[in-house]
């Protein structure tokens, strides 16, 4: 019985380190397809290697600006103004969301507002938000929250009207109030497009960050760093940069993002591991 026990939990940790190794593979495996690809037209000479650098110049660049303390001090301003901005965009476009979802009125007043405001691009606020408040951080952060708050008022809202209506009647037959309501039924059956909304903010927030730090006369940032290579023709360190964008954005999608999910939505069974 015990050799029968045991044979059964090595045979599980086996299957969890496949499925873990599978997993892994398939996300490393679009990179390698994507570095091949890269190596072989930079090693085909299609473009100038000047402008076209190899992996291997790429990386150097990353760990020299890295070692040099200059790549993590770009990085830490630019998380600092795109955390900032996007913790404005998270409250706001939550709340006027779900308030527009709860509420006909608010629905009515905000919903206009919101559908005239969201197909602008976001580029196109920039002069407008430098003009108001300067240069400098203010107004980065001041738009990264006006421009990314658009996608997450518009899936809280759509969230919130497709809670189901049987769930609404059965917790207000079992006696629930209006806080308990909210709290146990409609935010829980918003939460996954209030996820949605959140993920598409971000990418909305990382667009117009890299574009206003390269217009916004900030001392720091990683797109100042890739707009200041452009002018030197320093395309590895333009890469790098790029690159550490990337990283950025695969670390919250992984350790933020799914963390919640996983937690909440997955956990209840509304949606899939």
């Amino acid at each position: 019985m015990q050799d029968a026990v045991t044979t059964i939990s090595v045979t599980r940790a086996a299957s969890r380190g496949g499925a873990r190794w599978r997993a892994i593979a398939r996300n490393i495996f679009p990179f390698v397809v994507v570095g091949t690809i890269w190596e072989i037209v930079a090693w085909a000479g299609v473009f100038p290697p000047r402008l076209f650098p190899t992996i291997e110049e790429v990386a150097l660049s990353f760990y020299q600006l890295t070692v040099a303390g200059i790549l993590p001090h770009h990085a830490i301003q630019t998380v600092f103004r795109l955390l900032a901005g996007f913790g404005l965009a998270a409250i706001m476009g939550v709340t006027i969301g779900v308030l527009m979802g709860r509420s006909r009125r608010a629905e009515d007043i905000f919903l206009p507002l919101v559908s005239i405001g969201a197909p602008i691009p976001g580029l196109a606020y920039t002069p407008l938000f430098l003009l108001w408040f300067g240069l400098g951080n203010y107004p980065a952060i001041l738009l990264v929250g006006f421009v990314s708050s658009f996608p997450i008022i518009f899936n809280s809202w759509t969230g919130v009207k497709a809670v189901k209506e049987i769930w609404v009647r059965s917790a207000q037959s079992m006696g629930a109030d209006d806080r308990r309501m909210f709290r146990h039924v409609i935010l829980p059956g918003a939460l996954p497009y209030i996820l949605t909304g959140l993920r598409l903010g971000l990418a909305q927030a990382w667009r117009v960050l890299v574009a206003i730090e390269m217009l916004a006369a900030v001392p720091w940032g990683l797109g100042w760093m890739i707009f200041g290579a452009r002018e030197f023709l320093n395309t590895d360190v333009m890469m790098a940069g790029i690159a550490v964008i990337a990283i950025i954005g695969l670390a919250l999608e992984k350790l933020v993002f799914q963390k919640i999910e996983n937690y909440t939505v997955v956990r209840w069974g509304m949606m899939g591991a």
